[in-house]
């Protein structure tokens, strides 16, 4: 098992890491919107979603692999009436790849969030 960091994603803010790369996968941990230096992203559910996939890029990038890697998803919404919206930015980095996703409405998110979103990436 490797650990997965780097200062382009904000930090763990408990007691796990951005992600782990186990038996040729690369899963990571939820991301939320919060910027590299651990500042929130407020706003509209687009703004949010932008970020958490900056982050999770981030991670990807440190990791070796890109969206184009990702094999799974899992989207948790604060509010399910974002789905839509949430499609129209998550569409932007899935252009040639279509994982597997499930979406989850939850009753909170950390830090109250709208958004929160998972990966698992195959590394080649």
């Amino acid at each position: 098992m490797k650990i997965v960091h780097t200062n382009a994603a904000p930090a763990a803010i408990g007691p796990y890491s951005q992600g782990v790369v186990a038996n040729g996968f690369l899963f990571t941990s939820g991301q939320i919107p919060l910027k590299p230096n651990g500042e929130l992203v407020g706003g509209s559910i687009e703004e949010q979603t932008t970020q958490v996939m900056a982050n999770l890029e981030a991670i990807l990038k440190e990791a070796g692999v890109s969206f184009n890697d990702v094999v799974k998803t899992v989207i948790f919404l604060d509010d399910m009436a974002d789905f839509a919206k949430v499609n129209e930015v998550y569409a932007k980095y899935f252009s040639q790849n279509k994982p597997a996703r499930s979406t989850v409405a939850v009753k909170s998110l950390p830090k109250n969030v709208l958004i929160e979103i998972e990966v698992i990436a195959q590394i080649s």
